[in-house]
Protein backbone atom coordinates (compact mmCIF):
# COMPACT_ATOMS: atom_id res chain seq x y z
CA UNK A 1 0.00 0.00 0.00
CA UNK A 2 1.03 3.72 -1.10
CA UNK A 3 1.24 5.83 1.78
CA UNK A 4 -1.54 8.02 1.44
CA UNK A 5 -0.73 12.45 2.05
CA UNK A 6 -1.12 13.88 4.98
CA UNK A 7 -2.63 17.18 5.88
CA UNK A 8 -0.30 20.08 8.18
CA UNK A 9 -2.25 18.74 11.40
CA UNK A 10 -1.61 15.36 10.50
CA UNK A 11 2.11 15.95 9.78
CA UNK A 12 2.44 17.60 12.87
CA UNK A 13 0.78 14.79 14.87
CA UNK A 14 3.68 12.22 13.01
CA UNK A 15 6.17 13.81 15.09
CA UNK A 16 4.28 13.97 18.32
CA UNK A 17 3.00 17.73 18.33
CA UNK A 18 -0.38 16.51 18.12
CA UNK A 19 -2.13 18.39 21.00
CA UNK A 20 -2.02 21.52 18.75
CA UNK A 21 -4.49 20.04 16.24
CA UNK A 22 -7.32 19.09 18.72
CA UNK A 23 -7.19 15.62 18.25
CA UNK A 24 -9.14 13.01 18.97
CA UNK A 25 -12.59 12.43 20.01
CA UNK A 26 -13.19 13.89 23.69
CA UNK A 27 -12.86 11.75 26.48
CA UNK A 28 -13.17 12.49 29.90
CA UNK A 29 -9.38 12.77 30.11
CA UNK A 30 -9.82 16.65 28.23
CA UNK A 31 -12.78 17.26 30.51
CA UNK A 32 -15.12 16.75 28.31
CA UNK A 33 -18.44 15.16 29.09
CA UNK A 34 -19.16 11.65 27.91
CA UNK A 35 -23.10 9.81 27.69
CA UNK A 36 -23.68 6.55 28.03
CA UNK A 37 -24.48 4.90 24.34
CA UNK A 38 -27.80 3.60 23.53
CA UNK A 39 -29.23 0.34 23.38
CA UNK A 40 -29.73 -0.47 19.56
CA UNK A 41 -33.05 -1.84 19.01
CA UNK A 42 -33.56 -5.03 17.57
CA UNK A 43 -33.51 -4.57 13.50
CA UNK A 44 -31.48 -0.99 13.94
CA UNK A 45 -28.49 -1.42 11.35
CA UNK A 46 -25.26 0.31 12.06
CA UNK A 47 -22.02 -0.12 10.42
CA UNK A 48 -18.38 0.40 12.12
CA UNK A 49 -15.19 0.30 11.06
CA UNK A 50 -12.53 -2.32 13.34
CA UNK A 51 -8.53 -1.41 12.64
CA UNK A 52 -6.53 -3.83 13.79
CA UNK A 53 -2.73 -4.74 12.68
CA UNK A 54 -3.80 -8.33 12.83
CA UNK A 55 -5.16 -7.68 9.58
CA UNK A 56 -2.69 -7.66 6.96
CA UNK A 57 -0.01 -9.70 8.64
CA UNK A 58 0.72 -13.02 6.74
CA UNK A 59 0.41 -16.65 8.13
CA UNK A 60 -2.13 -16.90 11.50
CA UNK A 61 -3.29 -13.53 11.93
CA UNK A 62 -5.31 -12.34 9.34
CA UNK A 63 -6.97 -16.00 8.67
CA UNK A 64 -7.94 -15.56 12.47
CA UNK A 65 -9.11 -12.71 12.77
CA UNK A 66 -11.42 -12.86 9.61
CA UNK A 67 -12.84 -16.09 11.34
CA UNK A 68 -13.81 -13.80 14.29
CA UNK A 69 -15.57 -10.86 12.45
CA UNK A 70 -17.30 -13.32 10.30
CA UNK A 71 -18.62 -15.22 13.99
CA UNK A 72 -19.50 -11.84 15.21
CA UNK A 73 -21.54 -10.88 12.02
CA UNK A 74 -23.84 -14.22 11.96
CA UNK A 75 -24.72 -13.06 15.51
CA UNK A 76 -25.21 -9.39 15.05
CA UNK A 77 -26.27 -9.12 11.61
CA UNK A 78 -27.76 -5.93 11.99
CA UNK A 79 -23.67 -4.26 12.68
CA UNK A 80 -21.93 -4.75 9.54
CA UNK A 81 -17.88 -4.52 10.12
CA UNK A 82 -15.74 -3.57 8.14
CA UNK A 83 -12.14 -4.59 8.93
CA UNK A 84 -8.82 -2.99 7.75
CA UNK A 85 -5.05 -2.67 8.67
CA UNK A 86 -3.83 0.61 9.71
CA UNK A 87 -2.81 2.85 6.85
CA UNK A 88 1.30 2.92 5.90
CA UNK A 89 3.58 0.86 4.33
CA UNK A 90 5.87 -0.73 7.27
CA UNK A 91 6.69 -4.29 6.89
CA UNK A 92 5.06 -4.79 10.43
CA UNK A 93 1.77 -3.41 10.30
CA UNK A 94 1.70 -3.15 14.59
CA UNK A 95 4.39 0.24 13.45
CA UNK A 96 1.79 2.07 11.53
CA UNK A 97 -0.55 1.57 13.88
CA UNK A 98 -0.42 4.84 15.85
CA UNK A 99 0.36 7.41 12.37
CA UNK A 100 -2.49 5.55 10.74
CA UNK A 101 -5.18 6.68 13.83
CA UNK A 102 -3.62 10.53 14.16
CA UNK A 103 -4.20 10.68 10.02
CA UNK A 104 -7.39 9.84 10.06
CA UNK A 105 -8.82 11.51 13.10
CA UNK A 106 -7.10 14.32 11.62
CA UNK A 107 -9.64 14.23 8.69
CA UNK A 108 -12.38 13.70 10.80
CA UNK A 109 -12.59 9.98 9.42
CA UNK A 110 -11.42 7.55 12.71
CA UNK A 111 -12.31 3.72 13.07
CA UNK A 112 -14.68 3.34 15.47
CA UNK A 113 -12.88 0.66 17.02
CA UNK A 114 -8.78 0.37 16.76
CA UNK A 115 -6.25 -2.11 18.40
CA UNK A 116 -3.32 -0.21 19.85
CA UNK A 117 -0.30 -1.31 21.81
CA UNK A 118 -0.19 -1.05 25.54
CA UNK A 119 3.25 1.17 25.23
CA UNK A 120 0.67 3.82 23.39
CA UNK A 121 -1.40 4.15 26.58
CA UNK A 122 -0.78 7.28 27.93
CA UNK A 123 -0.69 8.52 24.70
CA UNK A 124 -3.98 7.42 23.44
CA UNK A 125 -5.92 8.56 26.14
CA UNK A 126 -4.07 12.02 26.55
CA UNK A 127 -3.71 12.88 22.76
CA UNK A 128 -5.97 10.87 20.76
CA UNK A 129 -8.52 11.03 23.02
CA UNK A 130 -10.13 7.51 23.38
CA UNK A 131 -13.33 7.78 25.05
CA UNK A 132 -13.50 5.80 28.66
CA UNK A 133 -15.58 2.72 28.14
CA UNK A 134 -16.99 3.16 32.23
CA UNK A 135 -18.49 6.26 30.88
CA UNK A 136 -19.60 4.68 27.75
CA UNK A 137 -21.58 1.72 28.52
CA UNK A 138 -21.54 1.59 32.30
CA UNK A 139 -18.40 0.72 35.12
CA UNK A 140 -20.69 -2.61 35.42
CA UNK A 141 -20.44 -3.32 32.17
CA UNK A 142 -16.86 -3.36 31.68
CA UNK A 143 -16.20 -5.13 35.15
CA UNK A 144 -18.94 -7.65 34.24
CA UNK A 145 -16.83 -8.32 30.58
CA UNK A 146 -13.51 -8.74 32.79
CA UNK A 147 -14.80 -10.56 35.79
CA UNK A 148 -18.09 -11.21 35.48
CA UNK A 149 -18.25 -14.15 33.08
CA UNK A 150 -18.18 -17.58 33.50
CA UNK A 151 -14.48 -17.43 32.72
CA UNK A 152 -13.07 -14.03 34.01
CA UNK A 153 -9.93 -12.24 33.02
CA UNK A 154 -6.52 -13.14 34.66
CA UNK A 155 -5.86 -10.57 37.38
CA UNK A 156 -2.81 -9.34 36.09
CA UNK A 157 -4.47 -8.39 32.80
CA UNK A 158 -7.84 -6.49 33.81
CA UNK A 159 -6.04 -3.22 34.56
CA UNK A 160 -3.56 -2.83 31.26
CA UNK A 161 -5.84 -0.41 29.67
CA UNK A 162 -6.77 1.46 32.64
CA UNK A 163 -5.91 5.26 33.38
CA UNK A 164 -6.74 7.27 36.42
CA UNK A 165 -9.18 4.46 37.34
CA UNK A 166 -11.20 3.91 34.78
CA UNK A 167 -11.06 1.61 31.50
CA UNK A 168 -10.21 3.42 28.21
CA UNK A 169 -8.71 0.14 26.62
CA UNK A 170 -10.46 -3.50 26.86
CA UNK A 171 -7.09 -5.98 27.29
CA UNK A 172 -7.62 -8.18 24.06
CA UNK A 173 -4.07 -10.16 22.77
CA UNK A 174 -0.77 -9.98 25.18
CA UNK A 175 2.52 -12.34 24.85
CA UNK A 176 5.29 -12.61 27.25
CA UNK A 177 8.69 -13.49 26.44
CA UNK A 178 9.48 -17.30 25.57
CA UNK A 179 12.98 -18.69 24.92
CA UNK A 180 11.80 -21.26 21.83
CA UNK A 181 13.85 -23.81 20.80
CA UNK A 182 15.27 -26.49 18.29
CA UNK A 183 15.34 -29.81 20.29
CA UNK A 184 17.65 -31.37 17.38
CA UNK A 185 20.19 -28.90 17.37
CA UNK A 186 20.16 -29.44 21.22
CA UNK A 187 20.46 -33.07 20.73
CA UNK A 188 23.58 -32.35 18.10
CA UNK A 189 25.13 -30.51 20.67
CA UNK A 190 24.71 -32.61 23.59
CA UNK A 191 21.72 -30.27 24.96
CA UNK A 192 18.81 -31.99 26.95
CA UNK A 193 15.58 -30.45 25.45
CA UNK A 194 13.86 -32.00 28.99
CA UNK A 195 16.30 -29.23 30.50
CA UNK A 196 16.33 -25.85 28.59
CA UNK A 197 18.33 -23.08 30.40
CA UNK A 198 16.93 -21.80 32.85
CA UNK A 199 19.16 -18.52 33.32
CA UNK A 200 20.99 -16.44 31.22
CA UNK A 201 24.31 -18.16 31.83
CA UNK A 202 22.97 -21.55 31.09
CA UNK A 203 21.50 -19.92 27.69
CA UNK A 204 24.98 -18.60 26.76
CA UNK A 205 26.60 -21.92 27.50
CA UNK A 206 23.95 -24.11 25.48
CA UNK A 207 24.91 -21.67 22.36
CA UNK A 208 28.08 -21.97 22.97
CA UNK A 209 27.69 -25.49 22.41
CA UNK A 210 25.37 -25.56 19.56
CA UNK A 211 27.83 -23.16 17.42
CA UNK A 212 30.60 -25.81 18.51
CA UNK A 213 28.98 -29.22 17.44
CA UNK A 214 25.90 -27.87 15.46
CA UNK A 215 27.24 -25.39 13.19
CA UNK A 216 24.60 -23.16 13.63
CA UNK A 217 24.03 -19.88 15.53
CA UNK A 218 23.48 -20.14 18.95
CA UNK A 219 20.69 -17.43 20.45
CA UNK A 220 19.06 -14.62 19.84
CA UNK A 221 17.11 -12.16 21.89
CA UNK A 222 14.35 -10.30 20.25
CA UNK A 223 14.17 -7.79 22.82
CA UNK A 224 17.48 -5.35 22.03
CA UNK A 225 16.82 -3.33 18.63
CA UNK A 226 14.62 -0.06 18.14
CA UNK A 227 12.51 -2.53 15.65
CA UNK A 228 12.17 -4.76 18.96
CA UNK A 229 10.27 -1.94 20.70
CA UNK A 230 11.01 -2.24 24.59
CA UNK A 231 8.30 -4.41 25.95
CA UNK A 232 10.40 -7.22 26.17
CA UNK A 233 13.83 -4.75 26.74
CA UNK A 234 11.74 -3.91 30.04
CA UNK A 235 11.41 -7.79 31.32
CA UNK A 236 15.25 -7.78 31.18
CA UNK A 237 15.91 -5.10 33.21
CA UNK A 238 13.71 -6.03 35.29
CA UNK A 239 14.83 -9.46 36.33
CA UNK A 240 18.28 -7.75 37.13
CA UNK A 241 16.25 -5.27 39.36
CA UNK A 242 16.50 -2.68 37.57
CA UNK A 243 13.90 -0.35 35.22
CA UNK A 244 13.26 1.85 32.63
CA UNK A 245 11.96 4.48 33.92
CA UNK A 246 11.22 5.39 37.40
CA UNK A 247 7.94 4.22 39.30
CA UNK A 248 5.93 7.38 39.13
CA UNK A 249 6.54 7.95 35.00
CA UNK A 250 9.17 11.41 36.24
CA UNK A 251 12.55 10.01 35.16
CA UNK A 252 14.16 7.78 33.06
CA UNK A 253 16.07 5.03 34.34
CA UNK A 254 17.47 2.65 31.79
CA UNK A 255 20.70 3.67 32.15
CA UNK A 256 21.11 2.82 36.33
CA UNK A 257 23.76 0.38 37.42
CA UNK A 258 20.93 -2.65 37.33
CA UNK A 259 19.93 -1.81 33.71
CA UNK A 260 22.50 -1.31 32.77
CA UNK A 261 23.95 -4.24 33.77
CA UNK A 262 21.76 -6.34 32.07
CA UNK A 263 22.76 -5.36 28.59
CA UNK A 264 26.31 -5.96 28.98
CA UNK A 265 25.06 -9.79 29.58
CA UNK A 266 23.33 -9.10 26.49
CA UNK A 267 25.85 -7.64 25.10
CA UNK A 268 28.64 -10.87 26.51
CA UNK A 269 26.02 -13.09 24.36
CA UNK A 270 27.30 -11.19 20.95
CA UNK A 271 30.70 -11.10 22.03
CA UNK A 272 31.32 -14.60 22.73
CA UNK A 273 29.71 -15.39 20.11
CA UNK A 274 27.02 -16.93 21.28
CA UNK A 275 24.23 -14.35 19.81
CA UNK A 276 24.77 -13.72 16.01
CA UNK A 277 24.11 -10.00 14.95
CA UNK A 278 21.14 -9.90 13.33
CA UNK A 279 17.89 -7.83 12.24
CA UNK A 280 15.11 -8.86 13.43
CA UNK A 281 13.57 -10.07 10.70
CA UNK A 282 16.84 -11.95 10.07
CA UNK A 283 16.69 -13.75 13.57
CA UNK A 284 12.92 -14.89 13.75
CA UNK A 285 13.59 -16.42 9.88
CA UNK A 286 16.69 -17.88 11.07
CA UNK A 287 15.24 -19.69 13.56
CA UNK A 288 12.02 -20.56 11.74
CA UNK A 289 14.76 -22.18 9.11
CA UNK A 290 16.43 -24.27 11.98
CA UNK A 291 19.68 -22.49 11.54
CA UNK A 292 19.67 -20.58 14.95
CA UNK A 293 19.13 -22.85 18.18
CA UNK A 294 17.38 -20.63 20.41
CA UNK A 295 15.23 -17.41 20.27
CA UNK A 296 13.66 -15.27 22.97
CA UNK A 297 10.69 -14.81 21.24
CA UNK A 298 6.52 -13.69 22.15
CA UNK A 299 4.55 -15.88 22.75
CA UNK A 300 2.11 -14.81 19.72
CA UNK A 301 4.81 -16.36 17.48
CA UNK A 302 4.00 -20.30 18.60
CA UNK A 303 1.65 -20.60 15.86
CA UNK A 304 4.48 -19.63 13.08
CA UNK A 305 7.64 -21.71 14.57
CA UNK A 306 4.97 -24.64 14.75
CA UNK A 307 4.40 -24.54 11.02
CA UNK A 308 7.99 -23.99 10.29
CA UNK A 309 9.24 -26.72 12.02
CA UNK A 310 6.39 -29.11 10.93
CA UNK A 311 8.40 -32.27 9.45
CA UNK A 312 11.42 -30.73 9.91
CA UNK A 313 12.48 -30.22 13.09
CA UNK A 314 10.61 -30.21 16.75
CA UNK A 315 10.15 -26.95 18.44
CA UNK A 316 10.54 -26.74 21.80
CA UNK A 317 9.70 -23.83 24.63
CA UNK A 318 10.63 -22.91 28.27
CA UNK A 319 9.77 -19.81 30.41
CA UNK A 320 12.00 -16.74 29.76
CA UNK A 321 15.63 -16.82 31.51
CA UNK A 322 16.54 -15.01 35.13
CA UNK A 323 19.97 -13.83 35.86
CA UNK A 324 21.71 -15.94 38.66
CA UNK A 325 19.58 -15.54 41.85
CA UNK A 326 16.68 -13.81 40.69
CA UNK A 327 13.50 -14.50 38.94
CA UNK A 328 12.59 -13.15 35.67
CA UNK A 329 10.37 -10.91 35.33
CA UNK A 330 7.93 -11.03 32.03
CA UNK A 331 6.15 -8.27 31.04
CA UNK A 332 3.34 -8.63 28.29
CA UNK A 333 3.29 -7.34 24.69
CA UNK A 334 0.34 -6.92 23.18
CA UNK A 335 -2.94 -4.97 22.78
CA UNK A 336 -6.20 -3.65 23.55
CA UNK A 337 -9.51 -2.59 22.20
CA UNK A 338 -10.29 1.27 22.20
CA UNK A 339 -13.41 2.76 20.69
CA UNK A 340 -13.18 6.32 18.52
CA UNK A 341 -16.84 6.04 17.15
CA UNK A 342 -18.36 9.61 17.09
CA UNK A 343 -22.14 8.89 17.73
CA UNK A 344 -24.08 6.69 19.71
CA UNK A 345 -25.43 3.49 17.95
CA UNK A 346 -21.52 3.45 16.53
CA UNK A 347 -20.37 3.44 19.94
CA UNK A 348 -22.85 0.93 20.87
CA UNK A 349 -22.01 -0.89 17.82
CA UNK A 350 -18.09 -0.98 19.14
CA UNK A 351 -19.27 -2.20 22.36
CA UNK A 352 -20.79 -5.34 21.13
CA UNK A 353 -17.63 -6.25 18.80
CA UNK A 354 -15.38 -5.30 21.90
CA UNK A 355 -17.38 -7.82 24.16
CA UNK A 356 -17.26 -10.54 21.42
CA UNK A 357 -13.63 -10.28 20.50
CA UNK A 358 -13.10 -10.83 24.04
CA UNK A 359 -15.41 -13.57 24.46
CA UNK A 360 -14.56 -17.06 25.47
CA UNK A 361 -15.51 -18.12 21.85
CA UNK A 362 -13.11 -15.70 20.49
CA UNK A 363 -10.31 -16.30 23.21
CA UNK A 364 -10.69 -20.48 22.31
CA UNK A 365 -10.27 -19.43 18.61
CA UNK A 366 -7.31 -16.70 18.90
CA UNK A 367 -5.47 -18.80 21.52
CA UNK A 368 -5.73 -21.86 19.81
CA UNK A 369 -4.92 -20.73 15.87
CA UNK A 370 -2.22 -18.32 16.67
CA UNK A 371 -0.63 -19.01 20.36
CA UNK A 372 -1.64 -15.89 22.19
CA UNK A 373 -2.16 -16.41 25.65
CA UNK A 374 -5.63 -16.76 26.52
CA UNK A 375 -6.53 -14.34 29.00
CA UNK A 376 -9.80 -16.02 30.16
CA UNK A 377 -7.62 -18.58 31.70
CA UNK A 378 -9.99 -20.46 33.14
CA UNK A 379 -10.54 -22.05 29.34
CA UNK A 380 -7.87 -23.60 29.93
CA UNK A 381 -9.32 -26.48 32.48
CA UNK A 382 -12.71 -26.25 29.92
CA UNK A 383 -13.18 -29.84 27.63
CA UNK A 384 -15.27 -27.98 25.88
CA UNK A 385 -12.99 -24.82 25.67
CA UNK A 386 -9.35 -24.90 25.28
CA UNK A 387 -8.46 -28.50 27.43
CA UNK A 388 -7.42 -30.39 24.78
CA UNK A 389 -5.35 -27.95 22.81
CA UNK A 390 -4.03 -27.17 26.35
CA UNK A 391 -3.25 -31.01 27.32
CA UNK A 392 -1.65 -30.90 23.97
CA UNK A 393 0.42 -27.95 24.06
CA UNK A 394 3.53 -28.00 25.81
CA UNK A 395 4.13 -24.31 24.89
CA UNK A 396 1.44 -22.99 27.38
CA UNK A 397 2.35 -23.82 30.94
CA UNK A 398 5.22 -21.58 31.00
CA UNK A 399 2.84 -18.94 29.53
CA UNK A 400 0.81 -19.34 32.00
CA UNK A 401 2.98 -19.58 35.06
CA UNK A 402 4.52 -16.36 33.68
CA UNK A 403 1.14 -14.58 33.36
CA UNK A 404 0.67 -14.67 37.38
CA UNK A 405 4.13 -12.90 37.99
CA UNK A 406 4.01 -10.78 34.75
CA UNK A 407 4.69 -6.86 35.48
CA UNK A 408 2.46 -4.41 32.92
CA UNK A 409 4.44 -3.38 29.92
CA UNK A 410 4.96 0.81 31.25
CA UNK A 411 4.32 3.20 28.64
CA UNK A 412 6.49 6.62 28.45
CA UNK A 413 5.01 9.58 29.56
CA UNK A 414 4.19 13.00 26.71
CA UNK A 415 3.68 13.07 23.12
CA UNK A 416 7.41 12.51 22.51
CA UNK A 417 6.98 8.87 24.20
CA UNK A 418 7.91 7.34 20.82
CA UNK A 419 10.96 9.35 20.88
CA UNK A 420 11.95 8.23 24.06
CA UNK A 421 11.35 4.49 23.84
CA UNK A 422 13.25 4.61 20.63
CA UNK A 423 16.04 6.35 21.17
CA UNK A 424 16.42 3.90 24.04
CA UNK A 425 16.01 0.95 22.25
CA UNK A 426 18.73 2.50 19.65
CA UNK A 427 21.22 2.81 22.41
CA UNK A 428 20.27 -0.61 23.51
CA UNK A 429 21.18 -1.86 20.19
CA UNK A 430 24.18 0.21 19.86
CA UNK A 431 25.81 -0.92 22.69
CA UNK A 432 24.67 -4.82 22.11
CA UNK A 433 25.29 -5.12 18.68
CA UNK A 434 27.51 -2.47 17.92
CA UNK A 435 30.21 -2.67 20.28
CA UNK A 436 29.61 1.07 21.79
CA UNK A 437 30.68 1.22 25.64
CA UNK A 438 27.46 0.18 27.24
CA UNK A 439 27.24 3.13 30.23
CA UNK A 440 28.46 5.85 28.26
CA UNK A 441 25.97 5.06 25.35
CA UNK A 442 23.24 4.42 28.00
CA UNK A 443 23.99 7.25 30.15
CA UNK A 444 24.67 10.09 27.48
CA UNK A 445 20.93 8.78 25.55
CA UNK A 446 19.50 9.14 29.25
CA UNK A 447 19.91 12.59 29.47
CA UNK A 448 19.28 13.57 26.27
CA UNK A 449 16.12 12.23 26.50
CA UNK A 450 15.20 13.60 30.10
CA UNK A 451 14.20 16.94 28.54
CA UNK A 452 11.05 14.69 27.03
CA UNK A 453 10.11 13.16 30.33
CA UNK A 454 10.08 16.70 31.76
CA UNK A 455 7.88 17.67 28.79
CA UNK A 456 5.11 15.05 29.06
CA UNK A 457 4.61 15.15 32.75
Amino acid sequence: MRRPLFSACAVSALVLTATACGMGGGGDAAGDPVGLAPALDPDQKVSIVLESYNFGQAGAWTDTFNELIGAFQKKHPNIKVTAQKPQGNSANPATDTVSSLQNQIATGTPPDVAQLGFSDLDFTVNHLKALPLDDLVGKDQVTGNLQGAKYPYAPTTRTLGDWNGKTYGMPFVLSTPMLYFNEELFKKAGLDPSKPPATWDEVKTAALAIKKKGGKDGVYVDCLTKAAKDWCFQAIAQSNGGRVISQDRTKLTFADPQSAGAVKAMRDLVASGAMPNRTQMQAVEGFARGDIGMILESSAMQGNFLKASTGKWRLGAAAMPGFKGRQAVPTNSGAALFVFAKDGPKRRAAWELIKFLTSEEAYTTIAGKIGYLPLRTGLVDDPAGLKPWADANPYLKPNLEQLARMQPWVSMPGAGYLQVRDGMMAAVESAVFQGSDVDSTLRGRQDELAGLIKAGR
